[in-house]
């Protein structure tokens, strides 16, 4: 078994036998065992300003009106400060997907595609709401924007399956999945896609994953021309946030992978936490700020 990092941009695709250059765990699969952290987590946060948030969006709305994009995931890293390191950072989380690699701690709730039994899965997750809010899962289900949203990105991830594979179905649409973040408990939007590939596809399974990147969840529709706005309007290197990370066995013709959200990195100039949303026509400048500035946290 191999474990393989793709960057966002896709210039940087790592694939090494597990050792001890990486921790991680995928769904249970992990190759450390587990560590109690005493310690009690210090944290805090500078996101960036609203006005330079704002200034972003607004660009992104027009790009919207224009019809050169209909849905753009929209981020920006945030400074941070901890007592915690990367490491600690990594044993204190919770999540499926979890991995320690250099500069980067990620602990992401998010799978991007799964193959087994030569069919390929994946799981676009577009839509949060807090549990608590009363009547939170009838109130998001219902909601007009988040169904738009929601549909948009599998509609595009429908389509991303059908450049590797045949058949594709979408098999759950708009499920409910609970994540822990931070003290918080949330609500998940996420649908089921599959497809059927062709036997022996793990001869070229590298060739097959950059085929279907960036992740459609994290980047917008239509693909290319929403990246372009991406790096217009966002002005900074994503790095390997947002990219992917998994695990092959090419003997038993196994892989996942998940998508590198919920994402610290540490810098020179010290640690910063990169998160985002999606924008839609009918998203909400203050409402979308205030998501960015929730999704940083820490266990």
């Amino acid at each position: 078994m191999k474990i393989f990092i793709i960057d966002f941009d896709t210039n940087n695709f790592i694939v090494e036998e597990i050792g001890e250059d990486f921790l991680f765990d995928f769904d249970g699969i992990k190759n450390y065992t587990p560590k109690n952290i005493d310690k009690k987590t210090i944290f805090s946060k500078t996101p960036i300003s609203f006005d330079r948030y704002k200034k972003a969006f607004d660009k992104v709305i027009e790009e919207i009106k224009k019809g050169n994009t209909y849905l753009l995931n929209l981020t920006f890293p945030t400074k941070i400060e901890t007592n915690l390191t990367l490491e600690e950072i990594f044993y204190k989380s919770i999540a499926k997907f979890k991995i320690k690699y250099k500069n980067f701690v990620c602990f992401s709730p998010e799978r991007f595609v799964k193959i087994e039994n030569n069919k390929i899965y994946t799981y676009p997750m577009k839509g949060t709401i807090d549990a608590k809010i009363p009547n939170a899962k009838e109130k998001i289900l219902a909601n007009p924007k988040e169904l738009a949203e929601h549909t948009m990105v599998v509609d595009l991830l429908r389509n991303d399956l059908g450049i590797v594979g045949k058949n594709v179905k979408v098999t759950k649409f708009r499920y409910i999945d609970k994540i822990k973040a931070g003290n918080k408990e949330l609500l998940q939007v996420s649908s089921e896609i599959v497809a059927s590939l062709d036997k022996n596809w793990q001869k070229d399974w590298q060739s097959l994953l950059l085929k279907l990147l960036p992740a459609g969840s994290i980047t917008g529709t239509p693909k290319k021309k929403t990246i372009e706005i991406i790096k217009e309007v966002e002005k900074y290197d994503r790095g390997f946030y947002t990219g992917i990370f998994g695990i092959i066995d090419e003997d038993k013709g196994f892989l996942d992978s998940a998508v590198m959200i919920r994402y610290v990195e540490e810098t020179p100039n010290g640690f910063v936490y990169k998160s985002g949303g999606g924008i839609t026509l009918d998203s909400d400048v203050k409402s979308e700020y205030q998501e960015l500035v929730d999704k940083v946290y820490l266990q």
